[in-house]
């Protein structure tokens, strides 16, 4: 009969492995930051109003870039991904969000006359690529320290 810890083992969630939810929150808490910096840096009320307008934008292109990469990790689950949906990997999913977070976002700043400068674009893909990959990593780096440990 197996001891409570082995059990217990088996039904935890592998450490260093970020779950779906908390993955998406953790971007969503990333774009938020990223939008609230860029209101304050150019002393832009922090009304309700103008916090949606920034952030709805970079929060559509994220949800665009979890859409895409959880289908086709169900659709071609042999060739890239693996048979499991893996939200922080940093490579590919990690990589496609951040993409289509300032892609789209940039995009759909510039069919509404929201301003995308060419230094803007720049401080929102450096930004948004520190963050959304770099928690990433962490997790990586926490997984493989966890079964060296373990090991």
């Amino acid at each position: 009969m197996p001891s409570s810890q082995t059990a217990e083992r088996v039904n935890a969630p592998a450490r260093g492995i970020a779950s779906m939810p908390l993955a998406a929150l953790i971007d969503a808490v990333v774009v938020t930051i990223f939008g609230l910096i860029g209101r304050a840096s150019h002393e832009e009320a922090l009304s309700p109003v103008g916090i949606v307008q920034t952030l709805w934008p970079f929060l559509v292109g994220c949800a665009a870039g979890w859409s895409i990469t959880y289908v086709y990790s169900h659709v071609r689950s042999n060739d890239f991904f693996g048979h499991n949906f893996r939200p922080d990997r940093v490579v590919p999913v990690g990589l496609v969000i951040w993409f289509c977070t300032v892609t789209v976002a940039m995009v759909v700043r510039y069919i509404l006359h929201q301003g995308i400068e060419a230094s803007f674009i720049v401080v929102a893909a450096t930004f948004l690529a520190i963050f959304l990959l770099g928690w990433r990593a962490a997790f990586a780096a926490l997984a493989k320290r966890s079964q060296r440990r373990d090991a």
